[in-house]
């Protein structure tokens, strides 16, 4: 069920990903995005979409390289963009449960981490899309919004890649207000070690804390809202070391 719930959602980030770009323009900038315009936005975004697909279309059991960002603009470049994601969308409905293909964090089989890594990507950029606008942002619901941070922090920033680090061991902790979850961000030389709680969390000392809603705990770690729009308690330097190292690529 997890994962058909998480297939319609993609289905629908999607489309509003498609009409926010439409309405702000191809040139407009995002300003989630330093320096990228919604053609940017779009190319990249749809590239990702046509990489996840061939994995779940054509079984790749290793790494396979995307197919780089096409050389289109305007409505055609938005007309590739919506074909790719219902492309993205139908692959994944299609796909058999036991689908074997090559994926890069940890998850119960490969279909449920399409299905959850896809919907959070597009996600993002839908907030990136919205953001160009100057509007209000579509909310993200608030189980969601925990199952991406969980993807962030236990997935993501556990990988050697992660450049999250620090000579002096610190603690960042980070509480949804609006839920169970807290989760201890172990932060040293190595990638970070993070552990969910529930309640207050765990009685260990922390160097920071953010708390805040799922919603906006989900967007500031992401680097999609500013610090100021979760509390802050503690030492800054923490949340700034997060802020300024923890820019995801794959």
């Amino acid at each position: 069920m997890q994962i058909t719930e998480h297939i319609a959602s993609l289905s629908e980030e999607g489309r509003l990903l498609a009409a926010a770009a439409e309405q702000a323009g191809p040139g407009a900038s995002v300003p989630t995005c330093p320096g990228w315009q919604i053609r940017h936005l779009l190319r990249h975004t749809g590239m990702v979409h046509r990489w996840a697909a061939a994995f779940l279309t054509e079984g790749h059991t290793a790494y396979h390289p995307d197919g780089g960002e096409p050389d289109l603009d305007g409505a055609e470049l938005l007309a590739w963009f919506r074909e790719g994601h219902r492309h993205l969308v139908r692959s994944l409905e299609e796909a058999p449960a036991d689908l074997e293909c090559w994926t890069f964090l940890p998850a119960p089989s490969p279909l449920a981490f399409w299905s959850r890594r896809q919907l959070n990507e597009t996600t993002v950029h839908r907030v990136d899309a919205e953001s160009a606008l100057g509007g209000p942002l579509t909310p993200v619901s608030t189980a969601r919004a925990v199952d991406s941070i969980d993807e962030l922090l236990t997935g993501f920033h556990a990988r050697p890649k992660s450049r999250v680090r620090s000579d002096k061991p610190r603690t960042l902790r980070v509480r949804a207000v609006d839920t169970a979850a807290t989760w201890t961000v172990r932060i040293s030389e190595d990638p970070p070690q993070t552990v969910r709680t529930a309640g207050e969390g765990s009685a260990e000392h922390a160097d920071c804390e953010l708390s805040g809603t799922a919603e906006g705990l989900y967007l500031a770690l992401w680097n999609r809202l500013p610090l100021t729009a979760v509390t802050l308690r503690g030492d800054r330097a923490v949340a700034r070391l997060w802020t300024d190292n923890s820019a995801v690529t794959w």
